[in-house]
């Protein structure tokens, strides 16, 4: 899969005890993916955001737990800060396999731009 580099795709995943799954979630994550992901933990009482960020991600930490649509907004909000064209918000618990969810819509959107 190519794409043009002018187009950032920020990966955000919001997270609320996922230290035991960010890591197989980042490896199933495409390489051509893995530019810039950014990890919002929602006040996890476990080691979330320091697993994250000994995998190289950016972790952005809530003091509190704000819930998941609070989650979600500061994913938003944080993509778009790092000028992201296209956000994908991606689950952190391997509930679904990024590499099926994600390739098959990012290969036709890229495919389809003029």
């Amino acid at each position: 899969m190519t794409r043009d580099r002018k187009t950032k795709v920020v990966v955000t995943m919001p997270a609320f005890r996922a230290e035991a799954t960010v890591e197989r979630t980042l490896a199933d994550l495409p390489m051509s993916l893995q530019e810039h992901v950014i990890l919002v933990d929602d006040a996890s009482p476990d080691d979330t955001a320091i697993r994250a960020r000994a995998l190289g991600i950016e972790v952005i930490q809530h003091d509190t737990n704000l819930g998941y649509g609070a989650n979600q907004k500061t994913c938003y909000q944080a993509a778009i800060a790092a000028g992201a064209d296209i956000v994908v918000l991606l689950h952190p618990t391997t509930s679904m396999t990024p590499k099926q969810c994600l390739c098959s819509l990012l290969r036709y959107w890229w495919e389809t731009q003029t």
